[in-house]
């Protein structure tokens, strides 16, 4: 299935009916009064949260939606019928904005979760609303407004609480499909991964996490190398970021080294946002079953040292999963820790 993550849309409300002139004619009746009814309010626009939708892609072909127009008002004081809305499923993590303004308009984070993006007109008035003691006969009436025409932007942000950073072929496809039912693409060739992949993590009875892999960030992406950063939005939903770093690199030259890849993606995720560089971010040094046992403790520690890094460190092969289990357990105890603080702060 092809993965379209961000499209633009036009929407429109529908307009409100229009109000009636209408007089009351009946036998033996003379000069019955106004009785024009008003008109129904135009159908508002909806987007639709759908847990069966993941991509965009269905709004590459289909990208107006209309609601329907209220009727007009009728004689005998008959008000117009409302408009129907309109409802537009989209996946889940949706973000809307208006696409002339930039304004936000709304985040759909939850299943079932509705969000109006157009109003519909508001009805005319029939000319029964407009008779008085000196006006008995009147024959205006007022038409409906016309409803919202927006141009929406639809972002799909990916729902996730880790997603995994990395050079391309540092093991990202590798290590999601080790702990998860995920089957992304893997191959020992760079930009392997073209689109994002969730895959859910089971730690236990009731344990269970989501994991994000997007395609590679290399450096120069804030200049548009590569794949550039349009996928990196993705990952500004999770909790914690895992960034995977081969140990083993089959180059020796100095930009394929560990502590060089590691710096590299920092610096590209600062030009981009600095609440992402920000965020909760472990270091995984995978592969290690390519450094023989003896050395591969002197081998990691080496390039921390480098680095300097403070935070977590896990050693991991995702090719034989050594070391994959204690990690999921280790992000499994975090993620519970923050979901209790969150809890606590709420109350």
């Amino acid at each position: 299935m092809q993965f379209v993550d961000e499209v633009v849309i036009r929407v429109k409300a529908g307009d409100g009916g229009n109000g009636c002139v209408s007089f009351h004619r009946e036998k033996f009746i003379d000069r019955g009064g106004p009785n024009g009814g008003d008109g129904g309010n135009g159908g508002d626009v909806y987007l639709i949260a759908d847990k069966s939708l993941n991509t965009l892609v269905d709004f590459r072909t289909d990208r107006y939606f209309e609601a329907q127009r209220g009727e007009n008002g009728r004689g005998r004081n008959m008000t117009g019928q409302r408009g129907e809305d309109k409802e537009i499923p989209v996946p889940v993590g949706t973000v809307v904005h208006d696409e002339e303004t930039g304004e936000f308009i709304g985040d759909l984070t939850a299943v079932g979760q509705r969000l109006m993006v157009a109003k519909g007109g508001f009805h005319g008035l029939g000319n029964t609303r407009y008779k008085s003691s000196i006006n008995r006969a009147p024959r205006q009436s007022k038409p409906g407004t016309p409803g919202d025409l927006r141009e929406l932007r639809l972002e799909l942000r990916l729902l996730a609480d880790v997603g995994l950073l990395g050079l391309p072929n540092a093991g990202k496809s590798t290590l999601i499909s080790a702990v998860s039912s995920a089957r992304p693409k893997i191959a020992d060739y760079p930009f392997t991964t073209l689109t994002p992949n969730l895959g859910v993590v089971k730690v236990g009875p009731l344990q269970s996490f989501v994991m994000a892999d997007i395609p590679g960030v290399i450096e120069g992406a804030s200049e548009g190398a590569g794949l550039g950063l349009q996928f990196l939005k993705h990952l500004s939903r999770t909790s914690l970021l895992l960034h995977v770093v081969d140990v083993a690199p089959l180059s020796e030259e100095p930009e394929q080294q560990p502590a060089y890849a590691v710096e590299a993606i920092e610096n590209e995720l600062e030009q981009y946002s600095e609440e992402l560089i920000e965020r909760p971010r472990w270091l995984v040094l995978n592969k290690i079953d390519l450094i023989p046992e003896e050395e591969r403790q002197a081998h990691c520690e080496a390039i921390v040292d480098e680095l300097g890094w403070q935070g977590e460190v896990f050693m991991i092969s995702a090719a034989t999963a050594q070391g994959t289990e204690a990690l999921c357990f280790k992000i499994m105890q975090y993620l519970e820790e923050q979901y209790a603080e969150q809890a606590e702060s709420t109350r």
